[in-house]
């Protein structure tokens, strides 16, 4: 099989495709023919060896494809060759014409449901209902300000919170991306590029400040955002796009609001009947129209580096995937 392989930490540019022998199903596996792997901004950071999970060169990037069953490992007898199935591998291994999954993590997809659109549901999708249900307990007509709303995870958020029945504040960026927020629901924007953060986001709630922040950008927006978070908020850390933040505790104290981590992977394995409870939601959400994840640039074998390199440039739109 062809693959992306990542030799030496490194650039993106520095990957290649090389040819590996296919990989064969153990026990409570299957062999899946990829049609489409996501692509992650922890992908970027495995790159260079940046990520809590670590990987040792050569290895091939990807942690979730969906495809088509092409072969069962013993004991797999709750699927069939030729289901169209995602799942996640871990942290490894999605950037190839095949990929072995684990059976009790894949998921059969409903034939509405394309491979491209399933893919990484779970990394975004997932992320944002276990922190936005089960940890910020968001409520119907609470404010919502998310950062980095233009990306992947930002914009599931953006549209898990209006199903949640919640005002959303939209902040990227850039106005083209804030122009896609809109598109999926956002009420209100802020280019936090030109204008103030915290000051805007006070304006837009009367004072008030925001009921739950969702924060997958970090660097000195955090800061920022907290300032501008309600009495008895919640402070959702999803991830650090810009950087790891320091964060002064007198504002917990002072709006007497929560700070709360938002570890879905590690959630995953502590929790697997919560895990599979979230999974199958987004997959019954999804085909049903409810919410249709944007998959902004398709990128093949080949190209992967660009793929990368988009997201870790933040110039990416919603959802990149590789199709191999």
């Amino acid at each position: 099989m062809r693959a992306v392989v990542c030799n030496e930490f490194g650039p993106p540019e520095n990957l290649v495709v090389e040819e590996l022998a296919d990989p064969t199903p153990g026990a409570g596996e299957v062999l899946v023919e990829v049609k489409a792997s996501a692509v992650t901004f922890p992908d970027t950071l495995m790159l260079e060896d940046k990520y809590q999970f670590k990987a040792s060169p050569p290895y091939v990037p990807g942690g979730e494809v969906a495809g088509v069953v092409s072969a069962l490992g013993e004991g797999v007898d709750d699927l069939a060759v030729g289901d169209r199935v995602v799942g996640g591998l871990g942290v490894t291994g999605g950037f190839a014409e095949l990929a072995v999954v684990p059976a009790a993590g894949a998921r059969v997809l409903p034939d509405r449901v394309g491979f491209a659109e399933s893919t990484g549901l779970n990394y975004a999708y997932g992320t944002t209902l276990y922190g936005l249900k089960y940890r910020g307990e968001l409520q119907a007509g609470e404010t919502l300000l998310i950062l980095g709303a233009g990306g992947n995870v930002g914009l599931s958020a953006v549209e898990l919170g209006k199903l949640m029945g919640a005002r959303v504040i939209a902040a990227a960026s850039s106005e083209e991306k804030l122009d896609l927020c809109r598109e999926r629901g956002a009420d209100e924007t802020i280019n936090y590029a030109t204008e103030n953060l915290k000051d805007r986001a006070k304006q837009l709630t009367g004072g008030q400040g925001c009921d739950v922040i969702y924060d997958c950008v970090g660097g000195d927006y955090a800061e920022a955002a907290l300032r501008a978070i309600g009495w008895g908020g919640r402070f959702l850390v999803i991830g650090f796009t810009a950087g790891i933040p320091s964060i002064p505790l007198n504002l917990a104290l002072l709006k007497s609001c929560q700070i709360v981590g938002v570890f879905y992977g590690a959630m995953t394995a502590r929790d697997p009947g919560l895990r599979d409870s979230i999974s199958q939601e987004l997959i019954d959400l999804t085909a049903s129209g409810r919410i249709s994840p944007h998959v902004s640039g398709r990128y093949s074998l080949d190209d992967a580096g660009q793929a990368l390199r988009a997201l870790m440039d933040r110039k990416a739109l919603g959802k990149v995937v590789i199709e191999p």
